[in-house]
């Protein structure tokens, strides 16, 4: 498979995983499947990870990977491989893009594990806080209902999104990196090593 034709799989990966995050993202708001009111929505859903970072910087790349395929630079000089290698080195940049945006989900994702929800602690003082810190709720369940009392099941809702926000970004910088490497193949060798362009 010529690296054009590679990029345009590794850019149709990308689109679903990313519209998987921007939804995951959208579902942190409402902690619990709940309409809670914003300031007790947890701080790292409010930083947007999936939305900015695995979501619409992601659609950068994907939309140049999509697109590398059907290059038909006209190149330089009258080169058209020349144009070719150019679309191929300037994937890179984009793959890095890429690489930032699933990166800072990543680091949101993983803090967010580990601080645990924002919840109702006190339901006669009506007092909202992080019970948990560094991550030691993870392996105890029985606290999950006595620390948090409201919203019903906000600690598991609150796992599972940022774990799916989490896996899918590290996903992501995996296939950025990927072209990366293909990217640069795709620049020294042309668009297909060892054979006719297509």
């Amino acid at each position: 498979m010529c690296s054009g034709g590679f990029a345009k799989c590794l850019g149709i990966s990308l689109m679903p995983l990313s519209i998987v995050c921007v939804l995951c993202n959208i579902l942190l708001f409402f902690p619990g499947g709940k309409v809670v009111e914003s300031e007790h929505i947890t701080d790292e859903a409010l930083y947007c990870g999936g939305i900015l970072g695995s979501g619409v910087l992601m659609i950068f790349p994907a939309l140049v990977f999509l697109g590398l395929k059907n290059n038909d630079c006209c190149g330089c000089c009258g080169n058209e491989s020349c144009g070719r290698r150019f679309a191929m080195l300037t994937s890179i940049l984009f793959a890095a893009v890429g690489v930032v945006g699933a990166g800072y989900s990543v680091i949101v994702s993983a803090v967010a594990i580990n601080h645990g929800p924002e919840c109702l602690v006190n339901i006669t003082g009506k007092q909202w806080d992080y019970p948990f810190s560094n991550g030691d709720y993870l392996s105890n369940k029985t606290v999950w209902t006595t620390a948090c009392l409201e919203p019903p099941g906000v600690v598991s809702w609150h796992l599972s999104l940022f774990s799916v926000l989490l896996v899918m970004g590290l996903i992501q910088m995996a296939l950025c990196a990927v072209q990366v490497v293909n990217g640069l193949l795709g620049c020294l060798c042309g668009d297909c090593c060892g054979g006719v362009s297509i």
